[in-house]
């Protein structure tokens, strides 16, 4: 049985800053798939295990919340 999708999620409100994995992408643990900025800080969104990038569900220059899905992951 297939594992579900893993919704990466944004763990401050920031805006996106860069893209950096597209979907089909194959990363390993810690590898970033969204930078997000904040009071001039870059915070990667990393991949939380070795997988697949399913979704981008954010757009460069998009804010995003606390909280808020960015991408789907399959691991």
């Amino acid at each position: 049985m297939a594992e579900s999708p893993i919704t990466i999620r944004a763990e401050i409100g920031a805006s996106v800053w860069k893209i950096v994995a597209a979907p089909g992408a194959t990363l390993a643990e810690d590898e970033p798939i969204v930078i997000l900025e904040s009071m001039k800080m870059e915070i990667p969104v990393v991949a939380p295990r070795a997988g697949v990038v399913l979704e981008i569900l954010v757009t460069e220059g998009q804010q995003v919340e606390e909280g808020q899905a960015v991408a789907t992951f399959s691991a």
